[in-house]
């Protein structure tokens, strides 16, 4: 872990190894994350679409699963074995 020290002007320099890291270079913007008392420092994403791409996967299990039984559920409201919306 490493330390850095705020100036006057509220400025810290980000170590070499954490420039490395996220590969960043002079002007490169960075979005600051405050959760409570830890503050999270990451590039700013050109593109949120392809930053974003891929990351909800597996947030409802095993995809295929869930989709069949949801399917499952939408044959039954047709006929009515489970009563839809009135």
């Amino acid at each position: 872990m490493k330390e850095v020290k705020l100036s006057k002007k509220h400025q810290i320099v980000l170590p070499g190894e954490a420039r490395k890291a996220l590969s960043l270079k002079a002007g490169d913007h960075l979005l600051v994350v405050v959760k409570g008392d830890l503050v999270m420092l990451m590039p700013k994403p050109q593109n949120y679409t392809k930053a974003l791409a891929g990351r909800g996967k597996g947030l409802y299990g095993k995809s295929e699963a869930y989709l069949k039984k949801e399917r499952e559920s939408w044959n039954d409201r047709k006929t009515g074995k489970i009563p839809g919306p009135t």
